[in-house]
């Protein structure tokens, strides 16, 4: 095992297969490994908080998951290698989350050392949304492609997230025949699925708020693809989307 200052750093590829026989199980597909201490109140606001407000429905898309709580993540040289390590990276090169896939287990891992859970909790959904938008099933696509192409067709301004923002940027510099469907269509809409399940999910689990900006999707489409979400991928009791849902939820 290659060390840097004496500490031991591992590839992830490496721990991923040596570490999955010694995962503990939250529930029947998601365990977890801690390669660093981490105190009983702080693991359930790191893992049984975000894994108990997921929708049934999400959990049963899912592969089985393993999460892999590190001090802090390194980039290598090359663009695939990463290394969980004790010191903390220089800026570039420091990484907040990755996953290992095979086709039947994902081994997610992040960085939770000197990082607000919160930002923790935005990672750890991007990594499941991600899993999902791979997954999901053809009358979500359905659903979302239908909502997408209404928001194109009204012009909307605007995403969730950068990268989803990124791609309509490709997608609207096409002619207007060809943005509701081909390749960069599809593209942009696994992406804005994934970006704006974050998003929903994350919701379900913490108290957060949308950050208004330039680039930001209008409140009343991005209400209208909660809304979507939600009846696709119905909440746990007790988990609100809208304000308005906790009148009908007393929180035990």
């Amino acid at each position: 095992m290659p060390s840097e200052n004496g500490r031991p750093r591992t590839s992830v590829d490496e721990l991923s297969r040596r570490l999955r026989s010694e995962m503990v199980p939250i529930n029947n597909k998601i365990s977890y490994f801690l390669v660093l201490p981490v105190a009983d109140d702080d693991l359930r606001q790191y893992l049984h908080d975000p894994v108990e407000s997921l929708p049934p429905a999400v959990s049963e898309l899912l592969p089985k998951v393993g999460i892999v709580l590190a001090p802090f993540l390194e980039r290598g040289a090359s663009k695939t290698s990463v290394s969980v390590v004790h010191d903390k990276p220089v800026e570039p090169r420091l990484l907040f989350a990755t996953r290992i896939e095979s086709p039947d287990f994902a081994t997610l891992f992040f960085t939770i050392k000197d990082e607000q859970v919160s930002d923790y909790h935005y990672y750890f959904f991007d990594e499941l949304a991600s899993l999902l938008s791979y997954r999901w099933p053809v009358k979500a696509q359905d659903t979302w492609h239908g909502l997408l192409r209404e928001e194109l067709s009204a012009e909307t301004h605007g995403e969730v997230d950068e990268e989803s923002w990124h791609l309509k940027q490709i997608l609207l510099r096409r002619p207007m025949a060809a943005r509701k469907d081909g390749k960069p269509f599809r593209a942009y809409a696994r992406q804005s699925f994934e970006d704006t399940m974050t998003l929903y999910l994350h919701g379900l689990c913490c108290d957060i708020d949308v950050e208004t900006g330039p680039r930001q999707l209008p409140s009343r489409h991005l209400r209208k693809r909660l809304e979507a979400l939600k009846s696709l991928f119905p909440p746990p009791d007790g988990h609100p989307v809208f304000p308005e849902d906790l009148n009908h939820h007393h929180r035990h």
